[in-house]
């Protein structure tokens, strides 16, 4: 079905399979915002309960392969949020397309880094800010371009989508992947490299988000007495599948939440997880060949948009920079150095020249002697 065909002709009320189309589109939305506000929350809740276990040096931390956590009341109450955030993700799923839910994780991001700076004392300056609006910004983008209706209505055809050579290929690959991270390169470089945790959740989680969007249209096809899908063995794999790579990605998750800033982990984490939950969901659901090209170049705008957004938070967390701070770069020069009282540009040139250097600010950049 084509993306033109969910807007009703001109002059003609739209039909009643694209008002369900448009309400199941607004149902998965907002699941998703919502989910969002969970999962971001769930982040700090967890960091702070892993915090209280390392002060207390009773138990092994998560990181050095230790469940110590488990008995730390703070972090399963961010678990459960996190629970309650993934069930309304995965009910999204049921509703939306993959390509939509997934992108607007990014405000878990936004989340994140405002409660990390409020209970984590994590620093938040001008460009965090700044990218917190543009993940918003890139986040509404997604939803004006991404496709309003579903890419599978029946089991069965799901069925044939997974028995894909493309997708079992792809399926493979990640798999591999993990275990070579698992086995091989997470006991050496997990605690140097940041990338080497978040790459194995990411992966597998690609993997679960497949699992739990042909779960829901089981779920929701059953519920709404349309057919009886656990009548089928498929509902029963998924509901295990789904569970064992949950689990997976809950201990590697804690893992790098324990060794790195969650200011790092949560931005990278999105961009690689979305980045391959996208490219799974075209894979599988084909749902990219319906949409029309100007939808396809402005979903890809808005990613792109929140990738930015995300690097802004991540890349210049430690500087020390305001808006105050940037008024103060715009003036001129000769009015910054006025307070100096020197009798000329040129003479304070001197002068500095006998001194030394002036100090430098923000990441080694001089931004009076340049």
């Amino acid at each position: 079905m084509s993306s033109t065909r969910n807007q009703p002709s001109a002059g003609q009320p739209p039909s009643i399979d694209e008002l369900y189309q448009q309400q199941n589109f607004y149902i998965g939305l907002a699941l998703a915002l919502s989910s969002s506000l969970f999962i971001g929350s769930s982040f700090i809740i967890k960091k702070i309960g892993l915090l209280r276990l390392s002060r207390g040096g009773s138990s092994v931390r998560a990181s050095a392969g230790g469940f110590g956590y488990l008995r730390d009341w703070i972090w399963w109450a961010g678990l459960i949020c996190m629970g309650v955030g993934e069930a309304a993700n995965f009910a999204a799923y049921a509703f939306a397309p993959a390509s939509l839910v997934t992108p607007l994780g990014a405000l878990s991001v936004i989340v994140a880094a405002v409660l990390a700076s409020r209970f984590l004392k994590e620093r938040l300056n001008l460009l965090g800010k700044l990218g917190c609006f543009l993940c918003m910004v890139g986040s509404t983008i997604i939803v004006i371009h991404s496709p309003k209706e579903g890419e599978v209505e029946d089991l069965n055809l799901l069925m044939d989508m997974l028995q894909e050579p493309t997708f079992i290929t792809y399926v493979v690959i990640i798999l591999s992947l993990s275990l070579f991270i698992g086995c091989c390169c997470g006991p050496r470089y997990g605690h140097k490299h940041v990338i080497v945790y978040i790459l194995l959740c990411s992966a597998i989680g690609s993997l679960t988000v497949m699992s739990c969007k042909a779960l829901g249209l089981a779920l929701r096809d059953t519920l709404s007495g349309k057919s009886n899908d656990f009548g089928m063995w498929l509902p029963y794999f998924l509901i295990i599948v789904t569970v064992v790579f949950v689990g997976i990605q809950v201990n590697y998750l804690n893992k790098a939440l324990d060794i790195f800033n969650t200011s790092i982990v949560t931005p990278i984490y999105y961009v690689i997880f979305t980045t391959l939950v996208i490219s799974a969901s075209a894979i599988l659901f084909k749902e990219w060949r319906h949409m029309r090209a100007e939808d396809i170049i402005g979903d890809l705008c808005g990613f792109f948009v929140v990738i930015v957004a995300v690097i802004l938070l991540n890349a210049f967390r430690e500087m020390d920079i305001s808006l105050s701070d940037v008024k103060g770069i715009m003036r001129p020069k000769r009015e910054l150095l006025g307070h100096k009282g020197s009798s000329s540009y040129e003479d304070y040139l001197n002068e500095n020249e006998e001194r030394g250097p002036l100090k430098q600010h923000y990441g080694g950049t001089n931004y009076l002697n340049v």
